[in-house]
């Protein structure tokens, strides 16, 4: 199965990443537009949705400065979710 998805981001990684960098546009337009009003668990689990598809990406490269970048953002969203639900104050 991991094998399956890795082919497929392979031949379309230029499509996935373009997708990732647009969620990650998206998610912080919501946020800049929207201030406290922002719907902050869909942002943050939006974002680490990105995040992980941008490190999948930087992976499949061997792009260790990226991996580690997109890396440390899903670490931030996952903190941003337990946040936003509550979880964490």
């Amino acid at each position: 199965m991991l094998k399956s998805i890795n082919n497929i981001i392979e031949k379309n990684i230029k499509l996935v990443e373009m997708i990732g960098v647009v969620m990650r546009i998206i998610s912080f337009t919501l946020v800049s537009w929207m201030g406290p009003e922002s719907p902050f668990l869909f942002v943050w689990t939006f974002n680490t949705i990105d995040a992980i598809l941008l490190t999948w990406c930087a992976l499949i490269r061997k792009d260790s400065a990226y991996t580690l970048l997109n890396g440390f953002w899903i670490l931030v969203g996952l903190v941003g979710i337990f946040r936003a639900s509550g979880y964490l104050h």
